[in-house]
């Protein structure tokens, strides 16, 4: 398991935990305490901290977009662990101008796949899909993903 993605965990479990208890406690707090607990050597604790800051700083925005964008399923009847996993995603896709927004998907897939239930990868890949489209046809796009894709078109070109 690469280091990010054992961050992303990391800050699964800290924003289900605040979830769970409807919001109580101090974010910061639960975030510092479990990567203490379960990755004390963890080289990316800065990043799993940011993550979870930028959620907690963006909530609103982030669940109207999955209200938005999952009209059928209201934010509390989507599963703790799903919507969790879909608030890091949604975060990383809109908010985080360093993390592409396909490996924000990936990672958020691999989350579900990994804590949720046995439909969870579908579902947050549909969402978090869907939320990509919308900024890309709004001619919202990453620098980060532009220069991507032209690495990634160069590199096809050569071969």
């Amino acid at each position: 398991m690469s280091n990010r993605h054992l961050a992303r965990a990391i800050a699964l479990q800290s924003l289900y935990e605040w979830d769970f208890h409807d919001f109580a406690g101090d974010l910061a707090s639960i975030i510092t305490r479990n990567l203490e607990e379960f990755a004390p050597k963890l080289d990316e604790k800065e990043f799993s901290k940011k993550l979870v800051a930028g959620i907690g700083a963006n909530l609103d925005d982030i669940d109207a977009t999955i209200t938005q964008f999952a009209p059928d399923w209201p934010i509390p009847k989507i599963t703790i662990v799903d919507r969790n996993v879909l608030r890091i995603g949604t975060y990383e896709v809109k908010h985080d101008p360093e993390i592409p927004s396909k490996v924000a998907i990936n990672e958020a897939i691999e989350l579900a796949k990994t804590f949720g239930g046995e439909s969870s990868g579908k579902f947050v890949n549909g969402v978090l899909g869907a939320i990509y489209r919308n900024q890309l046809a709004q001619g919202i796009e990453k620098q980060v993903d532009t220069s991507n894709e032209k690495k990634n078109e160069e590199s096809r070109m050569k071969k």
